[in-house]
């Protein structure tokens, strides 16, 4: 029985500790890496006085398995599937200590539930885990210059061909905001720019609308701090769909990162016409938010070719524009006019980074 137990409690340490590091090197993910590490710590816990007990019974040369489980071990596809497959590990070691703490007299009674609580948040933590991955680079393109494509600012021009413009001037992301038309009009705008975006490489978000999105396969939904939760917003979408979510304060942005967003706009960084009311922040909101989050920052909120190095130096991850390239007559130009200066400040944040090594 020790043997057995010692079998599994390893197998349970080393898939967990597989899937924290990943959490915690991979994704940068705090909250997921506390949850895996507070689980791992428990488990050894609740075992540890049977510790020299379980190493006296192991016994590694004679194991009959040991050539069985090596000949079955083969390359994982990518990191989703290393995460399942750990995460099956720890599962299967938990339901064989479960099972084997219902049996009365063996040195695991008494401890099945503690065992089947650790099995259910685990199918949890693994749900997660994968959808973070599979989000992961989805999130990494939001670096660059991101444009909120509000219908009212386009002042009747069509929208495919600004975005397409945008795109050329090097918008890496188009989010459809559009407060007036009905959903019937506003699904055939989003398919196609959903086409247009497919079609040159950029990423689509949908501002507010969920069922929109869902129906043109967008890489992701916005929601503000008075829209639908995100816990619920996360439970309802596929898992590979970003979350984005508008703050106001460094609060705000901690909350909806430890709420499941992706991503985090932050703003308004400047006095904007684009919005009637809005809460001015400044750029040193941005700087107090990179210190206590880890997922991509957007500054939104006035920002353009002027100003815009200013909250890239601030922390910002990207920078989120309406007028300044939707109030432009050549969106094109305006757009290519911002990203020069975002690379421009990249490139001598690298260029200081090399000269302090």
């Amino acid at each position: 029985m020790l043997r057995l137990v010692d079998a599994n409690l390893d197998r349970l340490g080393e898939g967990l500790r597989v899937l924290e590091d990943v959490s915690r090197f991979l994704l940068n993910d705090a909250v997921l890496s506390k949850r895996l590490k507070t689980l791992r710590h428990t488990l050894v816990k609740d075992l540890g006085p049977l510790e020299q007990e379980l190493l006296s019974a192991r016994q590694v040369a004679g194991d009959v398995g040991a050539p069985i489980a090596k000949r079955m071990a083969s390359q994982h596809q990518d990191l989703p599937a290393l995460v399942m497959a750990n995460s099956r590990r720890v599962q299967e070691s938990l339901r064989v200590l479960e099972e084997f703490s219902r049996v009365s007299g063996t040195p695991l009674s008494g401890k099945a539930g503690g065992f089947e609580k650790a099995r259910f948040e685990i199918y949890d933590l693994e749900q997660q885990l994968v959808g973070r991955l599979l989000r992961h680079d989805k999130a990494g393109r939001l670096k660059g210059l991101y444009l909120v494509l509000d219908t009212m600012a386009l002042k009747g021009r069509d929208e495919v061909e600004v975005a397409a413009a945008a795109i050329r001037g090097g918008v890496k992301t188009i989010q459809l905001r559009d407060k007036q038309r009905s959903k019937a009009e506003l699904l055939t705008t989003a398919r196609k720019l959903k086409g247009l975006c497919v079609e040159k490489g950029v990423l689509f978000i949908v501002n507010d609308e969920i069922d929109i999105a869902l129906a043109v396969n967008a890489d992701g939904i916005h929601l503000g701090q008075d829209d639908l939760p995100l816990s619920e917003a996360r439970r309802i979408l596929p898992i590979d769909m970003l979350i984005g979510s508008s703050t106001h304060s460094t609060a705000e942005a901690v909350r909806s990162q430890a709420s499941g967003a992706d991503y985090v706009a932050v703003g308004s960084i400047y006095p904007t016409k684009s919005k009637e009311k809005f809460k001015l922040v400044g750029p040193e909101t941005i700087r107090r938010a990179r210190s206590k989050v880890s997922v991509p920052l957007i500054a939104i909120g006035g920002i353009n070719h002027s100003n815009v190095q200013e909250v890239m130096k601030a922390g910002a991850d990207g920078a989120a524009v309406i007028s300044a390239v939707l109030g432009a007559d050549d969106a094109e130009k305006a757009a290519r006019r911002i990203v020069g200066k975002m690379k421009e400040t990249r490139k001598a944040e690298c260029e200081h980074g090399e000269s302090n090594l």
